[in-house]
């Protein structure tokens, strides 16, 4: 931790959240003859790295500067009146609930522009594309700074544009139908959500998160939290996503550019969960209350049916594509970060943002990987990739093969791994729920999601032993690309902070217990 004053501390919260807005206008001017280099295009792509690793470099400060001893209050806050009339402010500051999420978002955007300077996915102009890029960065990190639900509401649908227009231009086969369903699915989900959010605001008196969180409800009815629940739980669940709203998921992923993919799955799928824990736990906890139960039996049939559709995925023969599989995977993930908001216990809000952190890292290298097969081999499906590997990637790319176990056995939750902890964490919280929920069902739950971590095994070890291992084919093999110099710049920031926090879990957990805590009993600042 470094000494860091709270007006620098509110800048470069200001400068994370609005740098890449101004950056995406600067993209799509002509850029300087000095810095055109030998092509505009590679000077665009070069300027979306600039701007992701100075918003990257801001967050590292900001974390730095982040005062660890009190990480359950806002800081580097800063509100200022914008509509008088209805009490919606420019709010914006970081706790320990809020502060990894910034920092992973900004790091899965940085790599995600890296990787796009080496690696432009075929399609339009970069200018559009690096312009899109930066506009869905503010739009996420706007979501997890502020501190308004308007302006929460605002940053959740600003980028559904962007990711729309990347996956429609930028995605492969079937990307218009995807982009198309993303869009629809998220956007209805979005209105049903606005109108939970309003009743709040005009029931309450204010928008502002952190007095609603302090009065924890008890300005709100029953009826009224019910309602609100209901209504903004259906905008989240699309967006997280939750079984079965989730049938939008593995086409967008599917169709994606590698990025797309990446940034979809490691910070687009976080704003579902981090709004119900940031919103619908402390402000509408009666309401949240009622539907704990059926939001814990949604995210555990949603871990089984994860599972078995991946299970399916990749058995021989039935042409599984390998990114449409990792989808699934996410909805089974997703599953237990929505198992531990349910109990709203301590420890299984905790487990849920662990499980959030270490989804993305893991996640996000996966699509990565498959990214790069799918280069390789011009296809990324599973039978294909079997035959054309000779089921022997350790053999003809070493590094990638091991790689890709990697990936697969720290998704699978392997202990020491990032994906142990928050998994195990929601599972331990299903044991012993909040007071007023069933401890029958929510052991029923448990169950249910420890017999899904078996699934997830099998379905990934099937992936490992059918792409990574066996012999070389008769007759020879081509000779294959292994890892490159960009894709392990790219590579190697998630690889090490999977391990990291996998063996160190108190470097999460100690910034998001102490502001979990505060949040479920309503605390004041």
């Amino acid at each position: 931790m470094i000494d860091i004053s709270e007006s620098v501390m509110q800048f470069l919260l200001a400068l994370i959240v609005l740098g890449p807005l101004v950056g995406a206008a600067a993209a799509l001017l002509p850029p300087p003859p000095g810095l055109k280099g030998k092509s505009p295009d590679q000077a665009v792509l070069r300027h979306g790295v600039i701007v992701t690793g100075v918003v990257l470099i801001a967050a590292i400060v900001l974390a730095l500067g982040f005062d660890h001893d009190q990480p359950s209050k806002m800081q580097a806050s800063t509100d200022i009146t914008w509509i008088p009339a209805l009490d919606v402010r420019i709010h914006l500051g970081v706790d320990g609930i809020s502060l990894p999420l910034l920092v992973m978002t900004a790091l899965l955007t940085f790599l995600s522009a890296l990787y796009s300077y080496f690696k432009m996915p075929s399609g339009p102009s970069p200018k559009a594309f690096v312009a899109l890029l930066l506009v869905l960065e503010s739009g996420t990190l706007a979501t997890f700074a502020v501190l308004d639900l308007v302006l929460f509401f605002l940053a959740f649908e600003m980028v559904l544009i962007p990711m729309y227009f990347l996956i429609a231009r930028w995605g492969g086969e079937g990307r218009q139908a995807a982009a198309w369903k993303f869009i629809l699915f998220t956007l209805l989900g979005s209105v049903v959500m606005l109108l939970g959010l309003l009743l709040i605001g005009v029931k309450a008196g204010t928008f502002d998160m952190v007095a609603l969180a302090t009065d924890n409800g008890r300005g709100l009815t029953t009826s009224v939290q019910v309602i609100a629940v209901l209504a903004i739980g259906i905008g989240l669940a699309v967006k997280t996503p939750m079984w079965p709203l989730h049938s939008w998921l593995p086409d967008a992923h599917t169709a994606a550019p590698t990025v797309g993919s990446v940034l979809l799955a490691g910070v687009l799928l976080k704003m579902g969960t981090y709004g119900f824990v940031r919103i619908v736990l402390p402000i509408a906890p009666d309401g949240m209350r009622v539907f704990a139960p059926y939001l814990a039996a949604f995210a555990v049939a949603g871990i089984i049916y994860g599972s078995l559709a991946c299970l399916a995925l990749a058995k021989t023969g039935n042409k599984g594509d390998l990114k449409r599989l990792i989808a699934y995977s996410s909805v089974g993930h997703m599953g237990f970060v929505l198992l531990g908001i349910a109990t709203m216990t301590p420890t299984g809000v905790n487990g849920a943002l662990f499980a959030n952190i270490a989804h993305g890292l893991i996640t996000g290298l996966l699509f990565f990987l498959v990214g790069a097969l799918k280069d390789r081999y011009g296809t990324a499906d599973l039978d294909t990739l079997a035959g054309a590997t000779g089921a022997a990637l350790y053999g003809r790319a070493p590094r990638l093969g091991g790689l890709l176990a990697f990936a697969a056995v720290a998704s699978l939750g392997l202990p020491g791994l990032a994906g142990f902890w928050g998994e195990m964490l929601a599972l331990f919280g299903a044991f012993e729920p909040a007071e007023g929920l069933s401890r029958p069902a929510f052991l029923t739950f448990m169950a249910i999601g420890a017999f899904g971590t078996l699934l997830t095994a099998a379905y990934l070890l099937v992936v490992v032993r059918r792409v990574c291992m066996g012999g070389p084919r008769p007759g020879g093999e081509e000779a294959l690309a292994d890892i490159q110099g960009y894709e392990f710049a790219a590579w190697t920031p998630l690889v090490a902070l999977t391990v990291l926090a996998g063996l160190w879990p108190a470097v999460l957990l100690g910034l998001t217990d102490p502001a979990v805590q505060q949040l479920l009993a309503g605390g004041k600042q």
